[in-house]
């Protein structure tokens, strides 16, 4: 176990320091790093139906409304069968929630896809075919109508005695399964001025885009408002020629030193700025294992004694004792920071509670998010 601990450690710690040895000083590209205000996708939903399951679908005795769709749905095809409510007993029908992202600029026409989730009780929607199904925004408006076969990916055998599931077989998504029927009206060509949000705010790098675009476009039409947000004045000039080039301008992203702890998982990401303070770290724990091994003791042939169960105890104490102080230097870098914890022998998860108690003393030179 402490092995497999190591070698994860070793594996972390060359990811960490490959990342940390590149280029501090590595350019981006503007449209990596930023959006244009008002380009952005919709979200859409629907309700529907998916027929064609193999038993799979909803138990129409509880699911109550995936009868009452089934029903509506045959009398607008013209089959009324409201006497025969009680005697739908199929399992081939289930009830979905349909979601799909409306891309900035979508001509009616297009095509979109589709995330198809089941809502009732149905188990397995592999082989599942949706039905015309309309997708509203959050205006109640419909934006475009889907259809076609589900692809859920998952696999599902059972047997008498056992069963086995693969992915969710009650989700999937249907590859170009809508057809977009309204458009979004946004004239990007007509707007005299833009807004380019940073995906991470930061204050200096908004500056160094601003700085990038007035270089490029000559005088001084972008300014950073705030660590998201650079304005830029196209006034006179073809906004998507303007925007063509400045999406292609390089700067160099600036970042803050943050430490992010994922303690279900184990996992540490260090950005290359954090820093650390002079600290002395010693780690170890105290391990007691007890084992018991009882053992059997009975009496010989003809003998007058009764069989009895004796306990046998081993107590084992480990106290790490092979472990030594180690001394990290002031100032010291991410690189220089793993290298000292690897070289103790610190493990992912020991990292964890030295990073945080390296932070509450004060020394850690970094934001540290705990998720």
């Amino acid at each position: 176990m402490i092995d497999d601990m190591l070698r994860r450690a070793t594996l972390l710690a060359a990811l960490l320091l490959a990342f940390s040895g590149s280029d501090a000083a590595a350019q981006v590209r503007i449209k990596d790093i930023a959006d244009v205000e008002g380009v952005r996708d919709n979200q859409l939903v629907g309700y529907g139906l998916v027929v064609g399951l193999n038993g799979t679908g909803d138990k129409l005795d509880s699911a109550v409304f995936t009868r009452q769709s089934l029903i509506g749905m045959l009398e607008r095809l013209g089959v009324n069968t409201r006497d025969q409510e009680s005697k739908l007993q199929t399992k081939n029908v289930a009830a979905v929630m349909v979601t799909a992202n409306l891309p900035p600029f979508a001509r009616s026409g297009s095509r979109i896809d589709l995330s198809v989730s089941a809502l009732g009780d149905a188990k397995d929607l592999t082989g599942g075919t949706l039905l015309v199904t309309p997708l509203l925004a959050a205006d109640g408006e419909v934006y475009a109508v889907g259809q076609g076969a589900i692809a859920t990916g998952a696999i599902t055998a059972k047997g008498a005695g056992a069963s086995i599931t693969r992915g969710v077989p009650t989700a999937g998504r249907i590859a170009n399964g809508a057809t977009v029927e309204r458009e979004i009206g946004y004239q990007l060509a007509n707007k005299g001025s833009i807004r380019l949000g940073l995906r991470n705010p930061d204050l200096t790098t908004a500056r160094r885009i601003a700085a990038a675009v007035n270089q490029a476009l000559g005088g001084s039409s972008a300014k950073a408002t705030d660590p998201r947000t650079v304005a830029i004045d196209l006034a006179g000039r073809d906004v998507i020629d303007a925007l063509a080039r400045i999406e292609g301008l390089t700067v160099n992203p600036d970042n803050a030193a943050v430490v992010v702890i994922d303690e279900a998982s184990g996992t540490i990401v260090m950005g290359a700025n954090v820093r650390v303070s002079t600290v002395a770290i010693a780690q170890g724990n105290l391990t007691i294992r007890v084992t018991e091994t009882p053992e059997v003791s009975q009496p010989g042939p003809f003998g007058s004694g009764t069989t009895t169960t004796v306990n046998r105890t081993n107590v084992q104490v480990d106290d790490s004792s092979d472990k030594k102080l180690g001394i990290i230097n002031a100032n010291v870098t991410l690189r220089d920071l793993v290298a000292s914890l690897n070289a103790l022998g610190v493990g992912p998860r020991d990292m964890i509670s030295i990073l945080q108690a390296i932070k509450s003393a004060g020394a850690l030179q970094a934001e540290l998010q705990v998720r």
